[in-house]
């Protein structure tokens, strides 16, 4: 797949309430109106290097989807000697697996190599790393970085140029350099956006989407909050990703159209995840879904959290094709270095199946070269590739080393 998702991860600990306090997010030096901060865009997700508490250089991935800053490895907390203020017991991305985050107050965090600081944030530590992102996504990850660390400037976000940049308000002219405003909502750190989404070819409707920098993927809509959210007729079962309490379910298909200010997306790959109405739901803020990183990666955007707008500048990319995994191979990786890659599942059907690969396989050899001088962001390139090509692949299985030949194709 291309496109994976932490975005349900957060859903649980996104509706969790600690006892509130003044936070200042980060600050700039006085005197300084601006400051780019540079980030690693890797497998769609944007990762930023952070000192925590003055010590470790950790990565977090940079997320407006997110209410509160996470860090999910909790032997990072307990070396430094970290008090836990208290313990809360959340629910994990099925609503019903109880898991368990500590409050830490008053951590510090610095922009590597800027004199960016955030002096005293409250955040939550997990007690185990239920994330499990790096098998995932194949990336380095220590925590999540809540947008709202920004929200006391206007953020523009660079995709191309890999950057991130923070204006003193008034310093940066948004319609004199090309942008177009979308009205958004604030509520509890998190940025909604009301627009159109063509879900048929005959019909449109009102969707309210979270935009979520956190989630590697282009749209996610929830089936059962409008009668015309439902899986389109080419949809096919996938894991959406890794969630707080095992993998994510669901379906991945197409709609039509969406409309972000004036500007049309079309065809866009589209993931479909059911939402239990039985369970509390009030977390959801009456969202339809949420749009991630690989729609907003077509345009530069600048967020302003105070006056709760988003403006957006299409890029070269704007009408780029959405392209989706033409294999059937769902892959994950471990190891030390992540670059140990085995088959998580294989969609019935498809051209993985049909030269008989299996859930479990360890992939020795994609192409030409060894999968471990790769990354999983490579491997699923190369089963991106156009319909018609032919992958070669060695696997391990029991012991046996086979050899496969894949010819891509359209899956949806």
């Amino acid at each position: 797949m291309n496109s994976k998702t932490v975005a349900f991860v957060l859903l649980a600990i996104g509706a969790t309430v600690f006892p509130a306090r003044a936070q200042s997010g980060f600050s700039l030096p006085d005197g300084m109106r601006r400051v780019e901060i540079p980030f690693e865009y890797t497998n769609n997700f944007i990762i930023l290097d952070i000192e925590f508490n003055g010590t470790l250089p950790l990565k977090f991935i940079f997320d407006t989807g997110a209410e509160h800053t996470i860090l999910s490895k909790r032997e990072i907390s307990d070396l430094l000697r970290v008090r836990y203020d208290r313990e809360f017991r959340v629910k994990g991305s099925d609503l019903k697996t109880e898991l368990v985050a500590y409050l830490a107050r008053h951590i510090r965090l610095e922009i590597l190599g800027k004199e960016i600081v955030a002096a005293s944030e409250d955040i939550l530590v997990l007690k185990e790393d239920y994330f499990r992102f790096e098998e995932y996504a194949g990336v380095k990850v220590h925590g999540i970085l809540a947008g709202r660390v920004f929200s006391n400037y206007l953020v523009k976000i660079n995709y191309q140029r890999q950057v991130i940049t923070l204006y003193e308000r008034g310093w940066y002219k948004m319609k004199e350099e090309g942008f177009e405003p979308l009205p958004m909502e604030v509520y509890r750190n998190k940025l909604y956006i009301n627009t159109q989404a063509q879900l048929r070819s005959d019909s449109i409707a009102p969707v309210k989407l979270l935009l979520d920098t956190g989630a590697g993927l282009p749209l996610m809509l929830f089936t059962n909050t409008h009668p015309l959210i439902q899986p389109s007729t080419n949809a096919i079962p996938t894991n959406i990703g890794m969630g707080l309490g095992g993998y994510l379910e669901g379906f991945v298909g197409r709609t039509p159209g969406l409309k972000l200010a004036i500007f049309d997306q079309k065809n866009i790959l589209t993931y479909f995840q059911s939402v239990d109405t039985a369970q509390d739901l009030s977390y959801l803020n009456g969202r339809n879904g949420l749009i991630g990183n690989t729609i907003l990666n077509r345009f530069q955007m600048v967020i302003d959290y105070q006056d709760a707008i988003l403006w957006l500048k299409p890029t070269k990319h704007f009408q780029n094709e959405f392209v989706y995994d033409r294999s059937g191979l769902s892959i994950i990786a471990s190891g030390a270095n992540l670059n140990y890659f085995s088959v998580l599942n294989v969609l019935p059907g498809s051209p993985a199946e049909e030269v008989g690969i299996q859930a479990g396989d360890r992939i020795l050899r994609i192409g030409w070269m060894s999968a471990s001088l790769r990354t999983l962001a490579d491997l699923q390139a190369l089963l991106q590739k156009k319909p018609g090509k032919q992958v070669k692949i060695v696997i391990k299985r029991n012991g046996k080393v086979m050899k496969k030949r894949i010819v891509l194709r359209d899956l949806i």
